[in-house]
């Protein structure tokens, strides 16, 4: 292991004393710190992390749209162009379905849906347009090789949506695992002996402030709800 490991480490056992916190959903009731602070000891020696068995949960909302956007791909313009005559329409290409892994950006037609999986120390973000479709995009934690940062999940969600007018945004996952922070410095860009923020509490009005500011849209309509583990199918 390198000395850059080791001192990674070292901020995040000193990180470790922060007082634990809880999910406020039923069986998310469990500490969250623990989990956050054993993903960080795995993230050192490797950036891939273990996915938890997902158990569905289901929401009565709408899917988000594909186009994959990472590191070697960015988002595809062409297929979210929006027109001067109707700025609500949705990409002519967008499908009814699809499924948004860890440090993905999609998008999904009027009714269409979007399927967020295994989301544990996750948190999702899905944008309701007025037109009817839904852009969405997946925040880990820490990168998956070849997908976005957290902190480059907000910008490409935003150039996705671009300016077409939008009715709700609404934040989901592990609230207790996430400091507002990591939407605009990944855990990954902080170097030797700089100290990573640790969430202390479930903090939704922070996340909610950052996802409007990042998406440049207004605080009211960004919502933030705490959910069990597992998939999140959006309709």
């Amino acid at each position: 292991m390198s000395s850059s490991s080791s001192s990674q480490q070292s901020r995040i056992h000193a990180a470790g004393t922060a007082r634990p916190m809880r999910r406020g959903v039923g069986a998310a009731g469990a500490s969250v710190l623990p989990l956050v602070l054993l993903a960080l000891q795995i993230a050192v020696g490797s950036p891939a992390r273990a996915q938890a068995p997902a158990a569905a949960w289901d929401a009565d909302h709408v899917a988000v749209a594909h186009t994959t956007v990472a590191h070697t791909t960015v988002p595809d313009l062409a297929d979210a162009h929006i027109t001067a005559a109707d700025p609500a329409a949705p990409s002519p290409r967008a499908p009814l379905a699809a499924t948004v892994t860890e440090g993905q950006v999609k998008e999904v037609a009027p009714g269409g849906v979007i399927t967020y999986p295994s989301v544990t120390s996750c948190l999702t973000v899905t944008v309701r347009l007025r037109g009817g479709g839904l852009v969405g995009a997946h925040a880990s934690l820490f990168q998956v090789p070849g997908e976005l940062r957290s902190d480059q999940i907000l910008p490409a969600l935003k150039s996705l949506v671009g300016g077409r007018p939008v009715s709700r945004i609404e934040v989901r996952g592990a609230v207790g695992a996430w400091h507002p922070s990591y939407f605009t410095k990944a855990i990954e860009s902080y170097a030797d002996g700089e100290a990573v923020p640790v969430p202390s509490g479930q903090d939704f009005d922070g996340l909610a402030r950052t996802v409007a500011d990042g998406l440049g849209r207004a605080r009211q309509v960004v919502t933030v709800q705490d959910v069990p583990d597992g998939d999140q199918i959006i309709r």
